[in-house]
């Protein structure tokens, strides 16, 4: 069963909806030039609306371990989202620092990157110590949320981390992604209203469709 991350969650009620339309993840973003980013305080609301066996996920970018480390002594989240350009060394020496596991997210180019080279840097995030790897499309000026969508074809049908999809994912879009070679989505822009405003309708719809094309595959 693919599991499901909403991200960029910015408000207790979208948080409360995501939970009942049967998100695994809820990602907050502490990256202050997203349009989606929350305060130390803003997010501590937010946690508390997360009840038990939901993940919660602290999205950051290029972050200082001063910074990375006030997040976590304040906030009780499962999982650091690395979304910049640390290396595999810097992602393993900044989560132990506070004692989390790690997904890093790879931006994804075409023109660039083949299937055998997207391999070969998993491996690399493997070797680190890693729990997954998020793949999102490559954009020259964002780190992620961009709502576009790279070439699918060259994922990896094997790799040494399990993979999340993200990029470009809508409630229209996902039941492709239900055939592809992957642990789980990572959505956000293609659940909104507006920047950081979710639809309560289009995250029930993305859930639905998702689950409801894995359970057809299912019986097929």
């Amino acid at each position: 069963m693919i599991k499901i991350k909403f991200c960029g969650l910015t408000r207790r009620a979208d948080v409360q909806a995501a939970v009942a339309a049967g998100a695994d993840a809820i990602g907050l973003v502490f990256y202050p030039k997203s349009p989606r980013a929350v305060s130390v305080a803003q997010a501590a609301e937010l946690v508390q609306a997360v009840p038990a066996f939901v993940s919660t996920v602290a999205l950051v970018v290029n972050i200082d371990d001063e910074q990375l480390q006030h997040i976590f002594q304040a906030l009780p989240l499962d999982l650091i989202q690395f979304h910049g350009d640390e290396s595999p060394e810097q992602c393993q020496r900044q989560a132990a620092l506070v004692g989390r596991r790690w997904i890093k997210a790879l931006r994804i180019n075409a023109a660039l990157h083949d299937e055998q080279s997207i391999g070969a840097m998993i491996d690399e995030l493997a070797a680190a110590g890693a729990s997954a790897v998020l793949l999102d499309a490559y954009h020259a000026d964002k780190f992620g949320g961009t709502g576009e969508r790279f070439d699918w074809s060259i994922i990896p049908k094997q790799a040494s981390l399990p993979i999340i999809l993200a990029g470009g994912l809508t409630p229209e879009n996902v039941s492709l992604a239900a055939q592809l070679a992957i642990y789980a989505v990572d959505v956000s822009g293609g659940i909104e209203a507006d920047k950081g405003i979710k639809d309560a309708d289009k995250m029930q719809r993305f859930v639905a469709n998702l689950r409801h094309c894995q359970q057809f595959d299912g019986q097929a």
